[in-house]
C-alpha cells in the first residue's frame, strides 16, 4: 500500500499539564487564538477531504489538543475518509474521549503519553480501558525520567500486556543511564535502544519529503519537523509534485517521527504500517533482532 504520511501541527501551544522538561507546560491560549487554531486545523481536514489519495494523519501538537473538542470532530471526520488509512495523535489521555465513539475506529489510532506526578495511573489506566472498549488501538509512551522508574514499573505491571509500552530518552536533559538502568528500561521497553541516543543522520537517505512531510497552520510543508527548508504550500502548490527523496540535511536525529523514516533503518520490519500509532506488528510477541538496533547494508536499500 502506497500510503503518504502527514504530520500536522497547528498553532496550538497550550497545554494543561505542567511537566518541567516541556516548554508549553501549562501554558493557556486565548480564546482568540483557539478560535484561530481551529479555524486552520478545519481548512487542513477540508484540503485532506479534498485530496483522495491513501493518507495516514498524524496530529503532532505543540500543547495538549485532544482536550478540545474541534480536535476530536476532527479526527472523527478524518476517519470516515475512504481514503484517509489512518488517523492518529499525541495526547495524554485526559480529554473527554467519549466522542471517539463515533470515529471508524479501526481507522483511529492513540499516541498516549502517561506523565507521573500530572496524572495517577489509576485514573489513565482507566482512560486506556475506554479506548479498549471502543477497540481503538494505541501505545503508551512515559518519558524515562530516573525519578519516575518506580512509577514506570508500576505502570508497566497495570497495563494490558497487549499495550506497547515505549519509553523516550528526554536527551536534552543530559540524562546519563547506568548499565542497570538501560536494562530495566529495556525490559519495560524491548526496544528502547532504538531511542536511546541521537543517531548521526546527515547525509543519510530518508523518506520524510516522499513518503511523508509535515504541515503547519499555514500550510507550509516541509519533510519533517526538524528540517526548516520549505517544500511548498499545500494551498498554494500541487504539493505531490513536489516530494522527492533526499538524503537528510542534520547532523543527527534523535526523535521517534523522525529517524522512523530513515531508509537505513530496518523499523518498517517493527512497524510495518504501524508507524504513525507506534505499535510494533506482532506485539505482545518480540523480534529479539531488533532489540538492538539493525542498520540495512547500503546496497540493501
Amino acid at each position: 500500500m502506497n500510503i503518504t504520511r502527514i504530520l500536522y501541527r497547528g498553532s496550538l501551544s497550550s497545554c494543561n499539564y505542567a511537566c518541567g522538561y516541556c516548554p508549553f507546560a501549562k501554558k493557556t491560549n486565548t480564546r482568540e487564538e483557539l478560535d484561530r487554531d481551529r479555524s486552520e486545523l478545519d481548512r487542513f481536514v477540508d484540503w485532506v477531504a479534498a485530496h483522495v489519495r491513501s493518507t495516514g494523519v498524524f496530529i503532532t501538537p505543540w500543547g495538549e489538543a485532544i482536550i478540545h473538542r474541534y480536535y476530536r470532530e476532527a479526527m472523527i471526520r478524518l476517519s470516515w475518509m475512504e481514503h484517509v488509512h489512518r488517523v492518529a495523535i499525541q495526547t495524554n489521555l485526559s480529554g473527554n474521549l467519549n466522542d471517539l465513539k463515533d470515529a471508524q475506529a479501526d481507522r483511529l489510532a492513540i499516541w498516549a503519553t502517561f506523565h507521573p506526578g500530572e496524572t495517577d495511573a489509576l485514573r489513565f489506566l482507566k482512560r486506556c480501558e475506554t479506548l479498549q472498549e471502543m477497540n481503538i488501538r494505541f501505545s503508551v509512551g512515559v518519558v524515562g525520567l530516573k525519578e519516575h522508574f518506580d512509577a514506570i514499573a508500576d505502570l508497566r505491571k497495570r497495563l494490558s500486556p497487549d499495550v506497547y509500552l515505549w519509553i523516550n530518552v528526554p536527551k536534552s536533559s543530559g540524562v546519563l543511564y547506568s548499565d542497570d538502568d538501560i536494562n530495566f528500561l529495556s525490559l519495560i521497553d524491548p526496544y528502547f535502544g532504538w531511542n536511546a541516543e541521537r543517531w548521526p543522520s546527515l547525509g543519510k537517505p530518508c523518506q520524510t519529503g516522499l513518503t511523508s512531510f509535515t504541515v503547519d497552520c499555514r500550510g507550509d510543508a516541509r519533510r519533517c519537523h526538524f528540517v526548516d527548508k520549505l517544500i511548498g504550500n499545500i494551498y498554494r502548490d500541487n504539493i505531490w509534485k513536489l516530494l522527492r527523496p533526499e538524503h537528510c540535511p542534520n547532523a543527527t536525529c534523535g526523535c521517534h517521527i523522525g529517524y522512523i523514516h530513515r531508509d537505513d533503518f530496518a523499523l518498517k520490519r517493527i512497524y510495518g504500517e504501524n508507524v504513525l500509532e507506534r505499535i510494533p506488528v506482532n506485539w505482545p510477541g518480540i523480534d529479539p533482532e531488533m532489540t538492538r538496533p539493525l542498520l540495512y547494508n547500503e546496497r540493501d536499500l
